[in-house]
């Protein structure tokens, strides 16, 4: 099988060596990639908000599957056109996207579906995005209904900075605080069949302690040891097939990846959000940890084929630690040489924002590098990976201490 993946960040590079490590890949290509990627694909120049440049590509290449890894492409219907082409594809369809391309959109098929989110008001206009803050107060929490790079949420105990983002944004969506931990549980769908994924959990906050402000994700583990055993059975029965089902009553059947960002709160499970691709970090930690060969398992989902597959995981944990620009997530410094990347058996370096300078590999971007530790439970995990970054020198970078810190230690005590 001929592979076309297309995106160039982090989850990109996890999925490329998912990707390769299938015997059924004879070639894998990426477009645009990045410098890690590189060295398990071959790279092309593709325009990845143009749909007729990735169609062109893939002819170009006469691939046999397309992945596609960014939200963008998908929400701008290049699903659609890689089908109409021919290409077996991997990713909802335009409309199917909208899961992610609209909060409020989502809001309609949960309600419809009876999947259990939180309330929310959808604003356009100062008077109701006042009236919709005094109504369920703080903590507050403004989403941008579009997207957002990630950046579109604000979670603040302050009125005036939650205004202020809401009067940032054309449509907002603004709803209630849940209270308890949260989760990422991803299902690969066929459009009928969906296979829920083991569950993660990522860190927003850029410092310690869930401090700072909120950011596309400093870090993410896998397994949960603290998580109820049945969590994932529960949110296969009560948020991914349901949502599978309706989006097929839409007559809009949803094919690829569906991310539930999941609340577990004293009232049970609340969809925080979906997003309509693999997640970032948390792709970084279940990639390691998948043992079905991850090509034929999308290429059944693309082809509508899943009915009767099951997913088999291996028996460690794994950690993944950000590497983060001096000024991320505002204005992330860019342009500096990267130096030091580990050569430790249990790590795995995944690049995002990297480029090849004259110098020799230089950051590109706000998140630059994830690092993965795995290991025979979360304690040897976070080891492996702090040795890992620790070792990384890029100036002016940060990186959270205390990701997998507090599950750790609560293993450790089981």
């Amino acid at each position: 099988m001929k592979v076309l993946l297309i995106g160039g960040g982090g989850r990109e590079h996890a999925l490329a060596l998912g990707l390769k490590a299938d015997p059924a890949v004879i070639e894998l290509h990426c477009a645009p990639g990045n410098p890690g990627i590189a060295e398990v694909a071959t790279l092309h120049t593709v325009d990845t908000a143009s749909n007729d440049s990735i169609v062109a590509l893939a002819k170009e290449l006469d691939v046999d599957f397309v992945v596609i890894g960014p939200e963008l492409p998908l929400v701008n219907g290049v699903v659609d056109e890689l089908r109409a082409a021919g290409f077996a594809t991997f990713g909802p369809s335009k409309a199917a996207a909208q899961l992610e391309g609209s909060k409020t959109f989502a809001k309609e098929v949960m309600n419809d579906a009876g999947v259990p989110t939180a309330r929310s008001f959808t604003c356009t206009q100062r008077s109701e995005i006042e009236r919709a803050l005094d109504i369920l107060g703080a903590p507050y929490v403004v989403k941008d209904d579009g997207l957002a790079a990630g950046k579109g949420v604000v979670v603040t105990e302050d009125r005036q900075l939650a205004l202020n983002h809401a009067l940032a944004c054309k449509k907002v969506v603004i709803e209630e605080y849940l209270d308890g931990p949260e989760i990422s549980l991803f299902g690969i769908s066929d459009g009928k069949t969906i296979i829920a994924m083991q569950p993660a959990q990522d860190f927003k906050r850029a410092r310690d302690n869930d401090e700072g402000p909120n950011t596309g994700g400093m870090g993410a583990y896998s397994p949960l040891p603290w998580a109820p055993t049945d969590i994932v059975e529960q949110t296969q029965r009560e948020v991914l097939a349901p949502m599978i089902a309706e989006m097929a009553a839409r007559g809009t059947p949803f094919v690829g990846l569906l991310y539930a960002g999941l609340s577990l709160t004293d009232h049970g499970i609340r969809v925080i959000e979906f997003n309509a691709r693999f997640g970032d970090p948390e792709t970084q930690v279940l990639i390691p940890r998948l043992e079905t060969p991850l090509a034929t398992l999308l290429y059944k989902a693309a082809t509508r084929d899943l009915a009767g597959i099951s997913l088999t995981w291996r028996d460690e944990s794994a950690v993944t630690v950000v590497l983060a620009a001096e000024g991320y997530p505002d204005v992330p410094r860019t342009g500096d040489p990267i130096t030091g990347l580990p050569d430790i058996h249990c790590v795995e370096v995944f690049h995002a924002g990297t480029n090849t300078g004259d110098s020799g590999l230089v950051s590109s971007g706000g998140r630059v590098l994830s690092v993965t530790g795995v290991g025979s439970d979360l304690t040897e995990a976070r080891n492996c990976a702090y040795r890992g970054i620790s070792q990384i020198k890029l100036k002016g970078s940060y990186y959270r201490n205390d990701v997998a810190l507090n599950a750790a230690v609560a293993e450790k005590g089981n």
